[in-house]
Formats: structure tokens, sequence, C-alpha cells
């Protein structure tokens, strides 16, 4: 009986730096072994291949798309090379493959199906701001998004206030990049003056950007977060 390929999580940059800067060799020589990929999008993870290995033939490259429109559906045929003894790679748009991320569905099928599941070590967003936050690293919880309607993010972000504080709990989210000033501006606006907020922005970056203080302190920010990458954190003692 023939053995089932691997399944690699391949982590990618969070933004437009050499991937060997902030990627282990690691990556490098997995993606030199490999030519069948699932990926959120096919013209980045080619591009993102070729800066990593530029001697990879393009041509051979054989990319399914998995995002928001792909139909559950189809998920089960993607791991057909993994079934015929060809091992895959799933990279992500940024940073680690099924945190935030719809690669975890392709994850949990992999499992399902007996195929062996390697992650591999790269940036996440996610732990490198709470890394660097200050806060507690020892019970949290990532939120994705908030609600877009004032009202209702208003009331969740009271919400997630009192859990952190019941609890003794971070909580985490994230904003569309466009909205991150609004973001800050209903955190400052909402949230007890005491209550601490981290906002790291732009992370492996030369323009990195990491600061917690009080949502009141916030009030005074001056830095500019429209379209930067960023990760929220809140804590309440």
């Amino acid at each position: 009986m023939k053995s089932k390929g691997k399944l690699y999580l391949i982590p990618t940059r969070l933004g437009d730096n050499p991937p060997l800067e902030v990627l282990p060799l690691s990556i490098k020589k997995i993606i030199e072994q490999l030519d069948d990929y699932i990926v959120e999008n096919e013209k980045t993870a080619r591009r993102f291949i070729k800066r990593v290995v530029p001697s990879k033939s393009q041509p051979n490259l054989k990319l399914k798309v998995l995002n928001k429109y792909t139909q559950e559906s189809e998920l089960n045929s993607f791991l057909e090379p993994c079934l015929n003894g060809i091992s895959m790679g799933i990279i992500s748009e940024a940073g680690c493959p099924a945190i935030a991320d719809p690669g975890a569905d392709i994850v949990s099928i992999a499992h399902a199906m007996n195929i062996k599941v390697v992650p591999l070590v790269g940036p996440s967003s996610v732990l490198l701001a709470l890394m660097s936050s200050g806060m507690n690293g020892q019970s949290f919880t990532f939120n994705g998004y908030l609600p877009i309607d004032k009202k209702e993010r208003k009331q969740q972000i009271k919400a997630l206030e009192r859990r952190s504080s019941e609890l003794n709990q971070t909580q985490l989210f994230i904003e569309t990049p466009y909205r991150n000033n609004q973001m800050l501006a209903d955190l400052s606006a909402t949230l007890h003056p005491n209550t601490r907020v981290c906002v790291a922005c732009d992370l492996t970056l030369p323009t990195e950007y990491i600061k917690t203080q009080s949502a009141k302190d916030w009030k005074n920010n001056t830095e500019d977060f429209h379209k930067r990458p960023a990760i929220f954190i809140i804590q309440k003692d």
C-alpha cells in the first residue's frame, strides 16, 4: 500500500520584507521539495514561492485556491495528492496557516484522512503581539473581527472588557486596516479609563510599532495606523 504524502503548514511573511529575514531555512528546504500547494491567493503565493526559491519552476506548480468563495464540497478533493503519496503545502496570505485563516478546515480534513500534518515555524501576528503586549499570556482569546455597526461594536467592546476582568483573560482582535484609527478611537471612548490597550502594528517590518498604555492615555495618540496591519489587545485588571 502506497504511503500517504504529508501536509506541511508553511508560514509566510507579515509584510514585504526579505523572506529569510523572518523565516527559518527549513521553509526554503520544504518549498524546494513541493510542487503541490493549497493557497489563499494564487498570484501572491506564486510570488512568495519565487522569492524564497527563485529557481523553482513556476509551470510545475499545482495550486488549489482556498478562500471564502471555496465550496465546502470541494475541500476533500484538495488533498488527493496526499492520498496518492505526494506531499503538499498550505500557504496563507500572511503569517501562519490555520490561525485566523481558512486553512483550519483543510487541516481538520487531513486528520480525518490520517494524513500527517507538519506545522513549520514562522511569524504569527497574534502570538507576536501577545508576547510584546505585557498582558496575560497564560489565558487569552483571539476574537477575530468586531462588529462594524457602531452600537454593536460598543456592546462587544464592553463585553470583552467584562470577560477580561472576570476571567483575568487577555482579549485580542483585529480590524480592517483602513478602519484602525476609528477602532482605537472607539476603544478609548468605550473602555474604562484604566483598562490597558496594546496596539501592535506592522509586526516584523521596519515600521513596526508596539505600545501598551491605558485607554485614557490612548486618547492623546498621534500615531497614524491607517491601512497598517494591526492587532488590538485589551486587559482590564
